[in-house]
């Protein structure tokens, strides 16, 4: 099979992302070639090397146009234009589950926990539930836990409105607010379409956080301070298979999980960001479709923790593309 790996411009900057020589290989050893091709700035370019190369699959990994996360979902939409196949999740997908105030609302219209939350721009409040300190506020469209650090979780009002204001000045959007909710933080892959299953879990154990701090997984504690040192809230992080859930549990976190792909009309793969709290309470923090394939990712490392090795993986995924265009 001819593929085409789309990927946003960014990726290609020093250093390689890995992913890419990663995926290359992967559909390599499963028999496909693999051409990339980077999503710039303009549209027109895009779409004469598409219609030209006219691929058997497109495998979609752009997270972003003209580095705007809220526009992924028109790099889909272009790719339905164009009458192309690709992997993972259609626009409307996209545009739910990247809207965290949208997903909100579908979840909860399907009956499935979420925090809290209120949204507001400019003085202006779109929604405001019933809220209660202490809260999160974001960016509803970023995704990666951009905008998001210790000083997001606020304690009163003052607090609230000095990190809002600094939220809708640098994201230019409307801020998400939402009540914290203190727990233990899993992440649950999710393959598949009309037959839809759970990876195993996988937990951001918090153990060595620093003291004192929200426990949070904040850009910080995910990627990293900026320069060579990786700071106090990454090295305090972990991602753990956990040991000591319950079959109940396990199962019930699981199908909360593939519950929100289904309600937010994901394809083929992605990622349920949830946490549980000491009442055994599962709350979706985040649905992540299209999420990141880096050998080493949460989600790779438990699809071979499931006994799917990474190449499985990947051909797992473009079969599942696939397959919904040969019906």
């Amino acid at each position: 099979m001819k593929i085409t790996v789309l990927h946003s411009k960014d990726a290609l900057d020093p250093p390689v992302d890995p992913i890419l020589d990663q995926l290359d290989a992967a559909l390599v050893a499963n028999g496909h070639t693999s051409r990339r091709l980077a999503v710039d700035d303009a549209v027109q370019p895009l779409i004469d090397e598409l219609t030209n190369e006219q691929p058997d699959l497109v495998f979609n990994l752009a997270e972003s146009f003209r580095g705007k996360s809220a526009l992924e979902s028109n790099v889909a939409a272009l790719l339905n234009l164009i009458d192309l196949r690709y992997t993972g999740s259609s626009p409307a997908g996209l545009i739910l589950a990247g809207d965290k105030t949208l997903t909100k609302k579908v979840l909860a219209f399907h009956g499935i926990l979420s925090a809290k939350f209120a949204t507001m721009y400019r003085g202006q409040v779109d929604w405001a539930g019933d809220i209660e300190f202490p809260l999160l506020v974001k960016p509803p469209q970023e995704d990666a836990s951009l905008g998001i650090t210790q000083k997001s979780i606020v304690n009163n009002v003052k607090e609230l409105l000095d990190v809002m204001g600094g939220t809708q000045q640098e994201y230019q959007s409307p801020v998400l607010v939402e009540e914290f909710i203190d727990g233990r933080e899993f992440y649950v892959g999710v393959l598949g379409n009309s037959k839809v299953e759970a990876l195993p879990i996988i937990e951001l154990d918090f153990s060595k956080f620093p003291q004192g701090l929200p426990r949070i997984a904040s850009w910080e504690a995910k990627w990293g301070d900026d320069g060579d040192e990786k700071g106090a809230e990454f090295e305090g992080t972990e991602s753990v298979f956990p040991t000591d859930l319950s079959e109940e549990m396990t199962k019930k976190i699981q199908q909360v999980a593939i519950d929100s792909f289904q309600a937010l009309r994901l394809r083929d793969y992605a990622r349920i960001d949830l946490r549980v709290t000491a009442r055994e309470e599962v709350y979706v923090i985040e649905a992540n479709p299209n999420c990141y394939l880096e050998e080493k990712s949460e989600f790779a490392r438990a699809a071979q923790n499931g006994g799917m090795e990474y190449p499985a993986l990947i051909e797992r995924i473009v079969q599942l593309a696939s397959a919904r265009y040969s019906r």
